[in-house]
């Protein structure tokens, strides 16, 4: 794997994209397929759906513990042995449904899909902190994009090809090959050239108390700038992306196409603008590729306003509509995080790049309700161009961000992992 280390670009994009990867699978499992195996087993719909909800909370609070995972670092445990930790974690948590099925611990599920999500929660955060330790800034924007195709792909295939296959080997069969999955991307981390060269921060840095550092960057003007993008830039997208399928629906699509489409083209459309867009990101700039995106899914989201005015509208044109939006949310996607490693301080990076994620499921949850409430009472045009306009608010607070002034990436010590 010499060719294919971290020091080259192909080896960083690979390895970030098949650690995604190694995320992305259990979340669409657990999201999307276990419900179904849970409710198949007895669990009643609101047991299901109050614990599929309580599951999202780790990974809101997950800011709350990323300063151990920051701080508690050495020579011989560092990054990479947080995120094996909790990859092993992960596994274990779900060996009884491999082993025992859902139906044999319907008692422990919850349990163990809390310590699951825990867990998932902490390897996000590992992984995060690696990256902005480790990618350069010129190459953050592709390597997002390559992390997000990773993740999407292990959504799609165990959280809906999941299902078809349990006919076929069966759940628990299903399960292991999940666990699998999770646990052969350690062979990578272990195995993969200049990990153990991780860290990008000077010596001082390093040296200074946790505090001390978070202190410094909570008064940075950056740092509050960065969080008003993250909680109000994606309301445009996310509006329509929790708004679609009752949208659809409600213009005639059958539960079947609606299904089909946010399974493929969608994915496929988030995966495309995702690498693409994050090649042009790292070209032209992540702060001005962001700001196009969140201006042109604004327009797109206006035209999907105007469409829903129309007495009658085909399904499949409104389809077609959303499409450019989900090309550009892979796009928007990839620049903004990117942007976010590039706010981040590398020494505390995990805990700083958590709490910026943290805002952007906040803005998914304020987003989407807003726009329901609205499309509840007014009609999904009013609902969607509400969150559309709030969006644009982000534009001047992207603007105001001061020109990047810390180190670049390829400034490292090598603190171990």
């Amino acid at each position: 794997m010499g060719g294919l280390g971290l020091s080259q670009p192909i080896g960083r994009r690979l390895f970030f994209g098949l650690l995604y990867l190694s995320e992305g699978a259990p979340i669409g499992y657990v999201w999307w397929a276990m419900p179904t195996r849970l409710r198949q087993a007895g669990m009643p719909v609101e047991e299901v759906s109050a614990l599929i909800a309580m599951l999202t909370l780790p990974w809101a609070f997950k800011f709350l513990w990323a300063p151990a995972i920051d701080r508690l670092r050495g020579p011989r445990f560092g990054y990479r042995g947080w995120i094996t930790v909790a990859q092993v974690m992960m596994g274990l948590t779900l060996l009884p449904f491999g082993v025992l099925g859902a139906e044999a611990i319907s008692e422990w599920a919850t349990l163990l899909l809390l310590m699951h999500a825990f867990s998932a929660a902490t390897q996000d955060v590992g992984i995060d902190a690696l990256a902005i330790a480790t990618i350069p800034e010129s190459e953050r924007a592709q390597t997002t994009g390559w992390m997000q195709a990773g993740m999407l792909m292990g959504r799609a295939v165990f959280g809906g090809v999941a299902l078809a296959a349990e006919c076929w080997i069966g759940a628990e069969a299903v399960v292991l090959v999940l666990i699998g999955v999770i646990w052969a991307t350690l062979v990578m981390l272990w195995l993969m050239p200049g990990v153990n060269a991780e860290t990008r921060a000077s010596d001082r840095a390093e040296r200074q108390p946790f505090f001390r550092v978070l202190g410094r960057v909570l008064g940075r003007r950056s740092t509050w700038l960065g969080i008003g993008i993250a909680l109000i830039a994606g309301a445009g997208f996310e509006a329509v992306g929790g708004l679609i399928g009752p949208m659809l629906s409600d213009a005639g699509a059958s539960k079947e196409a609606v299904g089909y489409y946010l399974a493929i083209p969608v994915v496929l459309l988030m995966i495309v603008g995702g690498l693409a867009g994050g090649r042009v990101a790292d070209r032209l700039g992540h702060r001005r590729v962001l700001i196009w995106c969140i201006a042109i899914i604004s327009c797109f989201s206006g035209l999907i306003s105007l469409l829903m005015r129309l007495e009658t509208i085909h399904p499949y044109v409104l389809m077609s509509a959303a499409g450019p939006i989900y090309l550009l949310i892979g796009c928007m996607i990839a620049s903004s995080y990117a942007l976010f490693m590039d706010l981040s301080e590398v020494s505390i990076g995990g805990t700083q790049f958590s709490a910026f994620m943290g805002a952007t499921n906040l803005c998914e949850v304020w987003a989407v309700a807003l726009a329901g409430g609205l499309a509840g009472s007014f009609g999904y045009s009013i609902g969607f161009s509400a969150t559309a306009a709030l969006s644009l608010l982000a534009i001047p607070l992207v603007v105001w961000l001061p020109a990047p002034s810390k180190a670049t990436a390829s400034e490292t010590i090598s603190t171990g992992v």
